[in-house]
C-alpha cells in the first residue's frame, strides 16, 4: 500500500529552515512514496515550495506534489500537483504541463468527474474523524468508491494509526494519505 504524505504548516512551520528540520526529521522516521507540500498561509509559497523540492530530492522522494498551484509546480520542476476539490477545471491544464494529477474527492460523482477530465489520483475523505471536516465517509463508503474507479485512490482523513492503515488496505485502495499519521 502506497503511502502519501502531506505537510500542513501547523505541525512543520512556514519558515524555510524550520520546515526542511521538520520535514527531514519525518522523512527519517517514515519512508512516504509520495509527499505534497500543503500550506495556505505562507507569504512566500514559491521559496518554502523550493526548500521541500530540495528536502525530496535528498531524501530520494521523486513524487513530490505542489498543493494547488500547478504554474508553480510546473516552474520548479514538481512531479505533480494536488488540486483540491474546487480546483477540477484545472486537471486539464496539469495534464497538459505534463504533470501528474491528484484530485480531492468527497462524493462517487466528484470521483468519477475527476478520472473522466484525466486525474491520475484521487483521495477520497474523509474516511475517520477528522478535526473540521465533516461527518467521516467510512470504510464501506471508500470501498465503493475504490470499486467504481479505474484510477487510483488514496483514502484520507484521520488515518493515525497502523489499525487504521490496515482497515484502508482491506478496502483494497491503492493507498493512504495522511498529515498526522506521519508526525
Amino acid at each position: 500500500m502506497k503511502k502519501y504524505l502531506i505537510t500542513d504548516p501547523l505541525f512543520y512551520t512556514s519558515t524555510p529552515e524550520y520546515f526542511s528540520e521538520n520535514l527531514y526529521l519525518v522523512l527519517k522516521k517514515h519512508s512516504p512514496d509520495f509527499i505534497c507540500l500543503r500550506d495556505k498561509q505562507t507569504d512566500n509559497y514559491e521559496n518554502l515550495a523550493q526548500e521541500f523540492l530540495h528536502v525530496a530530492k535528498q531524501n530520494l522522494i521523486k513524487k513530490a506534489f505542489l498543493h494547488t498551484d500547478f504554474k508553480l509546480a510546473k516552474k520548479l520542476g514538481f512531479y505533480g500537483v494536488h488540486l483540491p476539490s474546487h480546483r477540477f477545471e484545472d486537471i486539464k491544464e496539469a495534464k497538459e504541463l505534463g504533470l501528474q494529477v491528484i484530485a480531492s474527492t468527497h462524493t462517487l460523482d466528484e470521483a468519477l468527474h475527476c478520472e473522466k477530465l484525466g486525474a491520475d489520483f484521487i483521495t477520497f475523505s474523509p474516511i475517520f474523524y477528522t478535526p473540521n471536516k465533516g461527518e467521516p465517509k467510512g470504510l464501506e463508503k471508500l470501498k465503493e468508491i475504490n470499486d467504481k474507479i479505474e484510477i487510483n485512490c488514496f483514502a484520507l482523513g484521520g488515518i493515525i494509526d497502523e489499525a487504521q492503515v490496515h482497515s484502508c488496505e482491506k478496502t483494497g485502495v491503492y493507498g493512504f494519505a495522511s498529515i498526522r499519521y506521519f508526525l
